[in-house]
């Protein structure tokens, strides 16, 4: 991916016994150890890549090692006030 100029960016995640949930109520930050919600699957990383379209990024996702062993979820970055979320743009 790296080669072919697609990926944007990816990392492990560490393990869900390491997370920290974060929630606002009555304008206070709430703090739980722990994932959000108790599932089955878990995410152990992410993939941020650059496709001109969904049958491009499907099939890069199913080039990935995760895809033979789990599963890959692909989905889009939401574009927020004229620019993605965090990206300064």
């Amino acid at each position: 991916m790296a080669e072919a100029g697609v990926l944007v960016d990816c990392a492990p995640l560490t393990a869900v016994s390491a997370a920290t949930t974060v929630r606002v109520r009555d304008g206070q930050p709430l703090l739980t150890d722990g994932p959000a919600a108790e599932l089955r699957e878990q995410v152990g990383g992410y993939a941020i890549i650059d496709c001109p379209d969904l049958d491009d990024a499907l099939k890069w996702a199913a080039a990935m090692p995760a895809a033979r062993d789990c599963s890959v979820e692909v989905r889009a970055i939401v574009e927020v006030g004229g620019g993605h979320i965090g990206s300064g743009r």
